[in-house]
């Protein structure tokens, strides 16, 4: 059962890589408007 919750870590990550990177964009995206 160990696998599982080895793949819901590694899902967490990866989401958490994923919506970081759109927030630094967006984030960019802001500033450079201004």
């Amino acid at each position: 059962m160990w696998y599982f919750a080895w793949i819901l870590g590694v899902l967490l990550a990866c989401s958490f890589g994923i919506i970081n990177a759109m927030w630094l964009d967006a984030e960019e995206e802001q500033h450079a408007e201004d």
